[in-house]
């Protein structure tokens, strides 16, 4: 059953309602996976509107993503302050100590933490939509060509470092306009077919879905 608009519309503002904000001292970063919910305008939906039972399960991202982002500000505020014109090496050793305060701080960290139970499947089968549709060979194709890795071969880890070997995928427009849009300090990325949730200030995996991507 279609989702009324009201429904979907409570729900969705409770999903993205983490507007990015400027953060003085804030380390540089990636370019957002999308524009701040606050300033970004209205998305179309590639697989069309969700259930309320869909929308509900993504909402139980809400407030760990929440959780999530509270700890990274308070931890990077800790941080000394760059200076306006900072070096690359002050810059990587500032991300490098950021990387350790955050690990350190969730150390018990496992995948589900972010990407909770209820949201996986939903995550999951958006992705078969989209992947499923008319160019959806082309566009894992794509992903694959620049990403050829085997995640478990990397010995990848919820809370680990991403590996400094593996390029940034191209995330095609169609999976952004689909999945629950993030603030600037976490961005979607595929490993091989593995989803990660990366965090762009500290280049640390927050969680993962292996095998996210159709076979």
């Amino acid at each position: 059953m279609s989702a009324t608009p009201g429904v979907v519309s409570l729900v969705a503002a409770a999903v993205l309602a983490l507007g990015a904000c400027t953060r003085e001292g804030s380390l540089p970063a990636s370019p957002a996976t999308s524009e701040s919910p606050e300033d970004a305008p209205p998305t179309e939906r590639v697989v069309g509107p969700l259930s309320p039972a869909d929308a509900q399960a993504l909402a139980t991202m809400n407030d760990r993503l929440k959780e999530y982002v509270a700890l990274h500000i308070k931890l990077e505020r800790s941080l000394p302050k760059l200076p306006t014109e900072a070096t690359p090496e002050q810059i990587d050793k500032n991300q490098r100590a950021f990387e350790r305060l955050l690990r350190e701080a969730r150390a018990t960290a496992k995948p589900g933490d972010i990407f909770t139970p209820q949201a996986r499947p939903v995550i999951i089968r958006l992705l078969a939509s989209v992947f499923g549709g008319p160019d959806g060979k082309q566009l894992k194709a794509s992903i694959m060509d620049e990403n050829p890795v085997d995640p478990v071969a990397l010995k990848l880890t919820v809370n680990g470092r991403y590996p400094d070997t593996v390029p940034l995928t191209t995330i095609p427009p169609q999976v952004l306009q689909t999945l629950p849009q993030l603030t600037e300090d976490l961005e979607y990325r595929f490993i091989g077919d593995w989803l990660i949730l990366l965090d762009t200030h500290a280049h640390v995996i927050a969680d993962v879905i292996d095998n996210a991507l159709p076979k």
